[in-house]
């Protein structure tokens, strides 16, 4: 299978929110072709004719040289694609892109979750919709405003192919935004989903003023969950204490620009989760993605009682109240290897 080269470093970047919008104006600054695609024509005519996104990154100025369509069929040829879509559209937009990909493409997937129903990581989805690229993962504590912003941001770039991982991570970095190359796609995948159930988990404590206290010791728990669950599928336990994990885990858990604790803190609060949804412009893949943890839990007989009960709650089975309750009296036991 042909690897990518140099000379094939027009970007195609999938999906016209916040963090493919993000990823598309620090690709154009570095001066690489970069087209971007929108679902919303809006969005795209937008960015042409004001080098803004006011729909989903608002208030931000983007790289005069990026471009944007609403036509996937504009993306062939490229030479790198990057899949920006929620995880649970991300296989009906690769099915679309089919007739414009080829053989030996790098498509770097960027979001974070699980496919309900099938369980599927999305580089499982990828090889099953495009069987000849080549797949890669960025992942890690990133908000999509600091990147747009020029901040420092350091993720995990992971392909199994370590040469085309140290390219393709020359090819994203710029001065303020540093990839570290690995080889374990499971490990990079799974952190970055897990960590959005927890932050929903995080952001309900903080909501019901249950304090610091709480709150950090649910991120050390969730993060025992997260490599429990990253090990028994096949995930290097140095990925899951890297960037990809436990960072991605501590900043989604720590601040409400985090899409998946703010939506916690609501219901923390009392907001109702039907509400919160249809009030807000933006996906919360934890949802999404914690009745698919649950699956997976039980699948590889893995004990998570904080995702658990997110997806309890998320499901309407149980209320938060009662899940804390629930988490709290559980029976003692000793805190290694459990």
């Amino acid at each position: 299978m042909e690897k990518i080269r140099p000379s094939q470093n027009s970007f195609g970047v999938i999906g016209g929110g916040a963090w493919g919008t993000a990823l598309a104006t620090l690709l154009a600054s570095q001066g690489h072709d970069t087209l971007l695609w929108a679902y919303e024509t809006a969005c795209s005519e937008d960015i042409n004719s004001n080098h803004m996104n006011t729909t989903y990154l608002d208030g931000v100025k983007l790289d005069q040289s990026l471009r944007a369509t609403s036509d996937l069929s504009d993306l062939s040829g490229r030479g790198i694609i990057l899949c920006v879509v929620p995880a649970q559209h991300t296989r009906g937009i690769l099915k679309q892109f089919k007739p414009y990909s080829r053989a030996g493409q790098s498509v770097i997937l960027c979001s974070k979750g699980i496919e309900t129903g099938t369980l599927s990581l999305m580089t499982d989805v990828l090889l099953a919709e495009l069987p000849e690229v080549i797949p890669a993962v960025l992942s890690g504590p990133s908000f999509a405003i600091d990147v747009a912003k020029g901040l420092p941001t350091a993720v995990t770039l992971a392909c199994a192919d370590p040469d085309v991982a140290d390219e393709l991570a020359r090819l994203l970095s710029a001065p303020t935004f540093r990839p570290y190359t690995s080889t374990d796609l499971i490990g990079a995948e799974i952190g970055g989903a897990i960590k959005n159930v927890l932050a929903i988990a995080c952001g309900i404590v903080l909501g019901m003023g249950l304090g610091r206290s709480a709150h950090a010791a649910l991120i050390a728990r969730g993060f025992a969950e997260m490599t429990r669950l990253g090990e028994a599928m096949g995930a290097t336990p140095s990925t899951l204490t890297g960037l990809c994990g436990l960072g991605d885990l501590v900043l989604t858990c720590s601040s409400q620009q985090s899409r998946n604790m703010s939506c916690g803190f609501a219901l923390g609060e009392g907001e109702n989760l039907k509400d919160f949804l249809k009030s807000r412009n933006v996906v919360v893949e934890g949802v999404g993605s914690a009745p698919a943890v649950l699956d997976l839990a039980r699948r590889y007989d893995i004990d998570m009682p904080i995702c658990k009960s997110v997806a309890g709650i998320v499901a309407g089975t149980i209320d938060a109240k009662t899940a804390v309750l629930n988490l709290l009296n559980r029976p003692l036991k000793a805190e290694q290897g459990q």
